[in-house]
């Protein structure tokens, strides 16, 4: 029986591509999207800031040395949040039906940047009574740490939880956690998920 469900954030709730903030970014820098990624894979910058171990402002300063970039930190800020698209891969309607029946969780490795970015802009989020972010638990997905605090928030057992999220890794890292956890696709198919565990 479910007591909770639990959606991951990037591409399962909200649709976002990074190629967006790289093509913004190589107008201001003299390197191509593939010298981007590849100079900011060899600092660790951005797994450091997602699970926490450096604030926003030395994450902007950290990154634009890396690509020697002029750039103030709003808009920085503005940049770095171009990556999410405006329409929700999950509708408002389906949330709000399970809102009132289950206690809902974000699972996210995210960054403060994001997650304030998204807050503001995307009103369904209401309708989560926690969120669990990798920055602010200090460990991202695939570590046992940040499944175990998301069952915590839930107040359940791990099998009691549905979880989804569209990174097959981290789909089999909840279920090795005991949770009952599917790869997403679209949002027929969780409906479907849902149905067949009495959810809907």
């Amino acid at each position: 029986m479910l007591k909770a469900i639990i959606f991951d954030l990037g591409n399962v709730i909200v649709p976002f591509d990074f190629r967006r903030a790289y093509a913004r970014l190589e107008p201001l820098c003299k390197f191509s999207t593939e010298e981007i990624r590849s100079r900011l894979r060899a600092t660790g910058l951005v797994q450091r800031f997602e699970t926490g171990q450096v604030e926003e402002h030395r994450f902007v300063d950290e990154f634009s040395a890396a690509l020697e970039l002029k750039i103030s930190y709003e808009e920085f800020c503005d940049l770095w949040s171009s990556i999410f698209l405006p329409e929700p891969l999950i509708s408002e309607a389906l949330l709000e039906s399970l809102a009132r029946r289950y206690p809902l969780l974000l699972l996210s490795n995210t960054n403060p940047i994001h997650i304030a970015m998204v807050r503001a802009n995307y009103p369904l989020l209401r309708h989560f009574r926690h969120a669990v972010l990798s920055h602010e638990v200090g460990a991202a997905k695939p570590s046992p740490k940040i499944y175990q605090e998301a069952v915590r928030k839930a107040g359940c057992e791990p099998g009691e939880c549905f979880f989804t999220d569209d990174i097959e890794l981290y789909v089999e890292a909840a279920r090795a956690f005991g949770i009952q956890a599917v790869q997403f696709q679209s949002e027929a198919q969780i409906e479907r998920e849902l149905r067949d565990r009495g959810a809907l």
